[in-house]
């Protein structure tokens, strides 16, 4: 190989960066101490942005597109340089790119639990788990604030860098909100909404966006989620007598199930006629309620078929066939033999 050979294989002419890991958000081009041939082209793809630097310096940045490196194209290190008149001779310069999309499905979560004052459980622990989204707005900025002169950034970095900053800022706005756990679910919308401007504010500095916070769940301590699920069951019970007869049966069935000899079979034996006479007390209180109920009024006729002739009386008031005078008198009889 000439010597004019091994100069030109110093030279860089072609700089561009083929994403090859989509998690690479800053990559320090391979120049491998080697000079930059003036002319050279410098592709720049969609979602990426140009970043030079000039013996440590920011000198210019370029956005998608195919440049040549002349010295009309570099304003900045043509100044820097004191290139009055142009130049013609090789340079050296370090080149990074810059990814500008959106990364997604970052993770955030409180690594301990968030004590907060409950309206309903008067103070109880929470611990919270979500997604965000960002990109590079300010590939200035970005470098000189956080990557600096590293040769490449990734997405995990700067997830672990953003964590700590994240699970307090979300903390203050769950206290300041005042929700009770019970109604966390249905305002994780609203909540993030409200946390996600207190984040940018400490993204921003960076030359980072926030574009999407998100809350995908929470979780309580184990006492106030069986105290929880013991509230829901309760709610769905519309008769207590129905519900204590239920769970007396199921008691009664586990008894027979697991019959034991000695001691436990007599407490077996006691807890089960116990659960049998509570089961008579409830029936009988039912049939006597129902015998109230159907016990024959004054003039022989029972308060059901009093209370069935009133609204016979009704029905006929609001067809036209009887006048409110006649209705009222009826009325003032019948309600007189209750």
């Amino acid at each position: 190989m000439g010597l004019f050979d091994f100069i030109k294989g110093e030279l860089i002419e072609v700089i561009d960066w083929v994403e090859q890991d989509k998690n690479t958000v800053l990559w320090k081009f391979p120049d491998k101490d080697a000079n930059i041939k003036y002319g050279a082209k410098l592709t720049v793809r969609e979602s990426q942005t140009a970043l030079f630097l000039d013996e440590g310096r920011f000198a210019d940045l370029y956005e998608p597109g195919m440049h040549t490196l002349i010295t009309d194209n570099m304003p900045v290190l043509t100044s820097l340089r004191s290139w009055k008149h142009g130049f013609d001779s090789p340079f050296k310069a370090d080149m990074y790119f810059i990814s500008t999309k959106q990364f997604t499905n970052n993770k955030w979560g409180t690594p301990n639990p968030i004590i907060l004052r409950d309206p309903e459980f008067k103070q109880v622990r929470v611990k919270a788990f979500g997604t965000y989204f960002f990109k590079v707005a300010d590939p200035k900025k970005f470098f000189l604030e956080y990557s600096g002169t590293k040769g490449s950034v990734t997405v995990s970095e700067i997830e672990n860098s953003m964590r700590d900053i994240i699970s307090p800022k979300f903390a203050e706005a769950l206290a300041e909100s005042g929700v009770s756990v019970m109604d966390l679910v249905s305002n994780y919308s609203e909540l993030g909404e409200k946390i996600m401007p207190l984040l940018q504010d400490d993204f921003a500095p960076f030359g980072l966006e926030l574009t999407k916070f998100q809350i995908t769940s929470t979780s309580l301590p184990k006492e106030v989620e069986e105290f929880y699920d013991k509230m829901t069951n309760m709610n769905m019970v519309d008769d207590m007598n129905k519900f204590t007869q239920f769970q007396t049966a199921q008691a009664i069935e586990k008894a027979a199930e697991n019959p034991s000899g000695g001691g436990s079979e007599g407490i077996g034996l006691g807890m089960g006629m116990g659960m049998a006479n509570m089961m008579m007390q409830n029936q009988q209180q039912q049939q006597q309620n129902q015998q109230q109920t159907n016990q024959p009024a004054s003039g022989g006729q029972t308060k059901t078929e009093i209370l069935g002739l009133l609204k016979e009386l009704g029905s006929l008031k609001e067809a036209g066939i009887l006048t409110d005078d006649e209705f009222n008198e009826k009325k003032k009889e019948l309600l007189a033999k209750l």
